[in-house]
């Protein structure tokens, strides 16, 4: 535990310093925000029968940014911590001290898992769930935060420096963000994503919002620890092949 407090700490300073990073944190929920005010300043006086056949098939804002954010910004943020580590040769260090693949992987990740909570909330507040809803919604975002935060790690340590990383996390972040707004207008797409962690966060939030769902609740929230638990095994295996060379 003495490893991971240590990383934590020294990752959570870099972090706090890094402007790009942060950004990721702040900017989905922000849009969502915006689009929803928008919506409703241009829809007001709308009649509610209208309205409501007008806005049935448009995807609802703040279920797609909180989406993109979890499977698009997040495997981004954690790709590029990690890659800077192979990049200037701090996790072949850490490996040579002794880390475990576990510890590294918690201390890190503890990092973007703590500060995503927040924007986790806020993506909760501004899509107006509330009660139990509120709960559900912010434990589905921060269930689909763990498995994109494991994910990216792969890439990270793949990778192996900075350079590399954008190109090669870039088309799977775009499937993983993009791919369940592409899916509530597809069912094709829907099935085949439907093994995703970020397309079950939007059954989630679709569940909460409309009341019905082919997929129940516990079966969705199997679904999204199912991936975090393959994308773990996944990232010890890439780290021990990768970790002292990178």
């Amino acid at each position: 535990m003495r490893n991971v407090k240590a990383i934590f700490k020294k990752q959570l300073k870099d972090t706090l310093k890094n402007p790009a990073q942060l950004i990721q944190f702040i900017i989905f929920p922000l849009l969502a925000f915006v689009m929803s005010i928008m919506i409703v300043t241009d829809f007001e006086g709308v009649p509610e029968e209208i309205l409501a056949a007008m806005t049935a098939n448009m995807p609802n804002m703040v279920t797609m940014q909180a989406t993109i954010f979890a499977g698009m910004g997040l495997i981004t943020v954690i790709t590029s911590i990690i890659s800077e580590d192979m990049d200037k040769k701090s996790l072949r260090f850490l490996m040579m001290a002794g880390v475990k693949p576990g510890s590294y992987l918690l201390g890190v990740s503890g990092v973007v898992f703590f500060v995503s909570f927040f924007t986790s909330v806020a993506f909760s507040f501004i899509g107006e769930f509330g009660g139990a809803d509120f709960w559900i919604f912010t434990a589905a975002m921060m269930s689909s935060v763990a498995g994109s935060i494991v994910l990216g790690a792969i890439f990270g340590v793949m990778a192996g420096n900075q350079a590399a990383a954008s190109g090669l996390v870039l088309p799977v972040s775009l499937v993983f963000g993009f791919g369940p707004m592409i899916a509530q207008f597809n069912e094709t797409v829907a099935r085949v994503l439907h093994v995703l962690h970020t397309q079950q966060l939007n059954v989630v939030a679709n569940y909460l919002t409309t009341g019905t769902s082919d997929t129940p609740l516990w079966q969705s929230f199997a679904i999204m620890w199912a991936n975090v638990a393959v994308f773990g095994l996944l990232f010890a295996l890439v780290y021990r092949k990768k970790g002292m060379r990178g």
